[in-house]
């Protein structure tokens, strides 16, 4: 299996929005967007599948230094032999993939954020810096194209978190804010165990719907930030949006029921907003 082989095959796996997305990007810019998340899921998937935090430690601090060896030229893992040949194209820097890891190792230092700003530094670098990456890859953007992509990253980040509720509990780890719990009287204990009924109560409806209506207020702003003559070159930017955001609803009609459940749209539904947005952008 080539690399370019093995980064495909990371992402169509998955089943990511994202990969519905890419499928409308012509093949240069497809293939460095796709090595560019199979290197975040490589990343990310050290942590969510981490049984031993130690062991997940010494696998992130492997992947800094075969991020250094690939910026030397010599990289060993397929990802960043896929994705290497496409850092001088894109402008791509060490430091945002050592960002991204960065982000990652948080969950395994820390499973609660005491505030919105401590835990908007850790989507910075999970969703922020992706977001930084991706426009670089889709088009030649300016400063407040920039702008909107840390934000929409933001966005996005934050519909996973309302919608992975449930499973991050499973894992011992919640991220919405303890003082935001704390205003709407909700017990972290209550998120963890999912005790009786399942943990929903009015009170855990009105924190979520005070996390969607954050979320809703970032994808308008950024969607705001993003010049009119980019639109056509962040077009696959504007398809992860609209995807996220439709998953937003989703939840929201489903009055966020996530703690037992993940609520997700079908590939179908996916692939139509994709295209959608590939025919008005």
């Amino acid at each position: 299996m080539t690399p370019e082989q093995y980064v495909q095959e990371k992402a169509a796996a998955s089943g990511s929005s994202f990969y519905y997305a890419f499928l409308f990007l012509p093949p240069p810019k497809r293939a460095a967007i796709t090595a560019f998340y199979a290197f975040c899921r490589e990343v990310d998937d050290v942590v969510d599948e981490a049984s031993d935090l130690g062991v997940a430690a010494t696998k992130l601090a492997w992947w800094r230094q075969e991020v250094a060896r690939g910026f030397a030229g010599t990289p060993q893992h397929p990802v960043m032999q896929a994705l290497m040949p496409q850092v001088s194209l894109y402008g791509l820097k060490a430091e945002q993939l050592l960002a991204v890891i960065e982000g990652c190792e948080m969950d395994l230092q820390q499973t609660r954020y005491l505030d919105f700003a401590g835990l908007a530094r850790y989507c910075h670098l999970v969703a922020g810096v992706v977001g930084e990456v991706a426009c670089q890859i889709f088009g030649q953007p300016s400063a407040q194209t920039f702008a909107y992509a840390h934000k929409l990253g933001l966005a996005m980040q934050l519909t996973n978190i309302i919608r992975d509720v449930g499973d991050d509990a499973r894992r011992g780890r919640i991220y919405l804010p303890v003082d935001e719990l704390q205003q709407f009287g909700v017990k972290a204990n209550e998120i963890l165990l999912r005790t009786a009924p399942w943990g929903y109560s009015d009170r855990f409806t009105a924190l979520m719907r005070f996390q969607a209506q954050r979320a809703h207020a970032l994808f308008d702003e950024a969607l705001a930030l993003l010049p009119k003559d980019e639109r056509r070159d962040q077009k696959t930017g504007l398809m992860m949006a609209h995807i996220y955001r439709a998953l937003l609803r989703e939840v929201e009609r489903e009055n966020f029921q996530v703690l037992h459940q993940r609520i997700s749209l079908t590939p179908l539904r996916k692939l139509w907003i994709a295209m959608k947005t590939n025919w008005t952008a």
